[in-house]
């Protein structure tokens, strides 16, 4: 090693202690009345979001807005607690069961204390910067290399760009976040603080998968041909679709979300990247989200890369890849096609997500394919997810909605008109439900 060379790490280091310091002091700095921002999922930081919650708590911070999204436990107990939400203005950019609770208290008590953001997960990034202006960013990264970058690990998503572009970053350094490549280096010269907090990471349980799910993933893995690249998300269906492209050859991944699923394709030799357009060899997403299995295969990991959401969540860069195959889930989807993926009785559920961004940029891809998958029925038969109309939001319109799948078969609705559409989703309906749909579209002449 060149003299040089070790000159340089020690000026690296240097700036790390001195930029070392507790939790408390990391959030001195953030300012009252002013937009903060936390990463998402597994990079939420637990102890510098604790320190703003004890700032809030005793009043020297007030009025704050805070934006994120996928909240989870370390969030919960913190800035989102209900001893603290007198002090902030939340807005989630994707709901969980978190903000599904503070809802719940908020139709109790009258008073609006959370208010969703909708919004494509590729715009997020420019949302942040150009149109919110986040003031403030703490983020879980993985420790400092030699050359002073520390890696944002599970989350790339809004996170690089914002803190490129706030007043003020500070950082949780956890050796437990595992070091990923692509956009996901940050060097120590761009951080204001920095605090050291070896905890484990929040994890995502491995969804257990239904009969349903079974049949289901068995048609959307038909549709996947060998050497395509393929996104999809967390869940019973996902996990089933998995399972059975146990024979597929070369296939890649190009996803919002990498998920244990995705994992164990790669371990298995089914996906190895090496048929994809772009980014060949390489495992691409803007997020993670799964179990220390799937955090600690990533760590160091060179086929690992990822990028922010307005790049790997792009339309336009996600057309690139041939074959895509986009796989996504919804709540309900009407007779015209109108898809519902974020809304149960006028609530925001879940959130906007990047369903419509792969939606798009599968169709537009040489080969490539839109599917969504859902059962056809909800709360264990009471319900048909196949509606006449929808009643709650439209999260991705009739003109982008391609192939459709349930337990019942596959519909695909590009060139259909509205009758055609309509008989064939009737046909992937559940069979209880298929008259009363039949009635509904014939007093609109649907059919």
């Amino acid at each position: 090693m060149t003299t040089a060379v070790t000159d340089m790490q020690s000026v690296y280091q240097d700036e790390y202690k001195r930029k070392l310091m507790t939790a408390q002091d990391a959030v001195k700095p953030l300012q009252s009345r002013t937009n903060i921002a936390f990463g998402m999922g597994a990079g939420q930081p637990p102890a510098l979001l604790e320190a703003i919650a004890q700032r809030l708590r005793t009043a020297s911070l007030e009025q704050l807005k805070i934006y994120y999204k996928i909240a989870m436990e370390h969030a919960a107990k913190t800035v989102l607690a209900p001893d603290v939400l007198h002090a902030i203005e939340a807005h989630p950019l994707f709901m969980t069961e978190v903000d599904r609770a503070i809802i719940k208290k908020q139709m109790e008590t009258g008073k609006k204390v959370l208010s969703f953001v909708p919004s494509y997960f590729y715009q997020i990034p420019r949302l942040l910067t150009e149109f919110i202006s986040i003031d403030s960013f703490v983020i879980t990264v993985s420790p400092m290399d030699q050359f002073g970058y520390f890696s944002l690990g599970t989350n790339n998503d809004y996170a690089s760009t914002v803190l490129r572009n706030c007043r003020y970053v500070a950082v949780e350094v956890n050796k437990n976040m595992p070091r990923v490549f692509g956009e996901s280096l940050v060097h120590v010269s761009e951080i204001h603080a920095i605090v050291e907090n070896n905890v484990p990471l929040l994890e995502s349980a491995t969804h257990p998968v239904q009969p349903e799910d079974e049949k289901i993933g068995q048609l959307v893995a038909e549709m996947i041909p060998d050497g395509a690249t393929i996104q999809m998300g967390i869940g019973g269906i996902p996990n089933a679709v998995a399972k059975y492209l146990g024979d597929r050859k070369d296939l890649g991944i190009h996803t919002e979300l990498l998920c244990d699923g995705m994992m164990q394709l790669i371990k298995q030799g089914v996906v190895n990247g090496k048929k994809k357009s772009i980014h060949r060899h390489k495992h691409v997403f803007t997020v993670a989200l799964g179990t220390k299995e799937l955090y600690d295969f990533m760590d160091d990991n060179p086929s690992m890369e990822s990028y922010p959401s307005s790049y790997c969540n792009d339309p336009a860069v996600i057309s690139k890849n041939d074959n895509m195959i986009s796989i996504n889930s919804a709540i309900e989807i009407d007779l015209y096609g109108q898809v519902n993926a974020e809304n149960i009785n006028h609530h925001e559920f879940s959130g906007t997500g990047g369903a419509l961004d792969f939606m798009r940029g599968a169709f537009d891809a040489k080969g490539g394919k839109s599917i969504l998958a859902l059962y056809s029925t909800a709360r264990h038969g009471e319900f048909s997810r196949i509606v006449p109309w929808l009643v709650n939001n439209v999260t991705d319109p009739r003109m982008d909605t391609a192939y459709v799948v349930t337990e019942y078969g596959v519909a695909n609705l590009k060139g259909k008109s509205t009758k055609e559409r309509a008989l064939a989703l009737i046909e992937l309906a559940h069979p209880k439900f298929r008259e009363e749909l039949i009635s509904k579209a014939k007093e609109v002449t649907l059919i």
